[in-house]
């Protein structure tokens, strides 16, 4: 029997935010999915509009099951999400993302149960704010420096959120980071998807609000490198301003990669420094 998917997408006031033509595509995109058993959950925070009529209306034909209720924040929807979802496997989508490819969420299922993998991740097409798409590609190798794949471009296996206990609400702009390094500490199990099938916005609290994303990005270093090396407001400043790491973090950090990926680690760790570094000269 094919393992069931949830597909979590969070909404708020669409109506008012002229999003129902995205939130149309998105769903009637995945009811065209060439694989059978997906539930498709939408987290409402208690739209004021008439959003809740709109999704009753997709209820009722069946496309989606949702629940309106307050929330914190866009985490704190997703684990609810994750709290009432039935699949095995778990990916999230925002109103204005989609799977451009009917046969995505069968592709990656088959890979993730060949190779018993825990989470996957893909390349991805992003929209930008100011009108322009490019290729986001998978970096897995500065997963501890910088937000590596995109978010919507994964596939998490639902046991693995569950036991790393969700997300962490306390990051309103940068849970999935704060995710993906912990998974990745850890060693699970994370697989390649050699294929693009997501196309996304990209997320415009991060580009509206780099003053709060920088925080964030430092107290999620602080949180899951501390342990591994002295840390303090200059050295975490280099790290997120420059992806400038101490050595004997990063010495550490290599453990969490196979050992024949030691050197590439240092060298990708070493080109993304530059880059920074290139960024802001220019």
């Amino acid at each position: 029997m094919d393992p069931k998917v949830s597909i979590i997408t969070t909404t708020y006031n669409i109506i008012d935010k002229d999003q129902t033509d995205d939130f149309y595509l998105q769903v009637n995109l995945l009811d065209k999915q060439t694989y059978p058993e997906i539930e498709h959950i939408v987290i409402d925070g208690a739209s004021t509009d008439e959003t809740d009529v709109l999704l009753k209306e997709y209820k009722t034909k069946g496309y989606i099951n949702f629940f309106s209720e307050k929330d914190t924040s866009k985490v704190h929807a997703y684990n609810k999400g994750i709290m009432r979802a039935k699949g095995k496997y778990i990916c999230f989508l925002s109103v204005d993302d989609f799977f451009h490819d009917i046969t995505a969420i069968q592709d990656v299922v088959n890979l993730m149960e060949a190779n018993q993998a825990d989470f996957t991740f893909s390349p991805a097409y992003c929209r930008h704010p100011d009108g322009f798409v490019f290729m986001f590609q998978p970096a897995m190798h500065n997963a501890f420096q910088v937000m590596p794949c995109a978010r919507q471009a994964m596939f998490f296996k639902r046991s693995v959120l569950e036991k790393e206990n969700y997300f962490d609400e306390k990051f309103k702009i940068l849970s999935e980071f704060d995710m993906i390094i912990r998974l990745m500490m850890k060693k699970y199990k994370g697989i390649y998807f050699d294929g693009n099938y997501t196309t996304y916005k990209l997320g415009e609290r991060a580009f509206e609000n780099p003053d709060k994303a920088m925080q964030e990005c430092k107290s999620i270093f602080y949180k899951n490198y501390k342990h591994l090396t002295r840390l303090d407001d200059d050295i975490l400043e280099y790290m997120v301003r420059d992806s400038e790491f101490p050595q004997e973090l990063l010495e550490k950090l290599a453990g969490c990669y196979p050992p024949e990926d030691k050197e590439l680690f240092f060298e990708r760790c070493e080109a993304m420094h530059k880059l920074r570094i290139e960024s802001q000269r220019g």
